[in-house]
C-alpha cells in the first residue's frame, strides 16, 4: 500500500517584509474585536475588480488564513483565484502610501491603477 503524503501548499499571496510590518502596525491600531486584516477583490472601478484591505472581526469558512509575525492576514475565499501567485507590498514615498500588488493574473488595469481585469 502506498503512503499518502500531505504537502503544505504555498499561500495564494506572498507578503513582503514591508507588507507584514504594515499589517503589524494596523493590528496595533485595530478597533476592538478585530482579529486580522483581510484582502478582497470587490467589483468596482473602470476595469472591473479592485483590491480592498479591511479589518475583520470573524473568520469566514473559505477564506485563506496566513499567519504573519504581526497578525493574521486573510484572503477572501471568492478572491483567491484572482490573486494566486501575487505579491503584496507596502510602499511609502513623499506623496503617497499604500499596498501595491504585483498580480500575474491581471490582464489589464485602468489608468489610475484603482482596478484591474483578469
Amino acid at each position: 500500500m502506498t503512503e499518502t503524503k500531505i504537502r503544505t501548499r504555498p499561500a495564494a499571496v506572498a507578503l513582503t517584509p514591508n507588507a507584514e510590518e504594515r499589517i503589524a502596525k494596523l493590528m496595533v491600531a485595530a478597533p476592538e474585536g478585530a482579529i486580522g486584516v483581510k484582502l478582497s477583490t470587490p467589483r468596482r472601478g473602470c476595469s472591473g475588480l479592485a483590491y480592498s484591505v479591511d479589518y475583520v472581526t470573524e473568520e469566514v469558512k473559505f477564506d485563506e488564513k496566513i499567519e504573519t509575525p504581526g497578525g493574521i492576514f486573510y484572503i477572501d475565499g471568492a478572491s483567491v483565484l484572482y490573486l494566486i501567485g501575487s505579491t503584496m507590498d507596502w510602499v511609502e514615498d513623499d506623496f503617497a502610501a499604500g499596498f501595491v500588488f504585483e498580480n500575474p493574473n491581471a490582464k489589464g488595469a485602468c489608468g489610475c491603477g484603482e482596478s484591474f481585469t483578469v
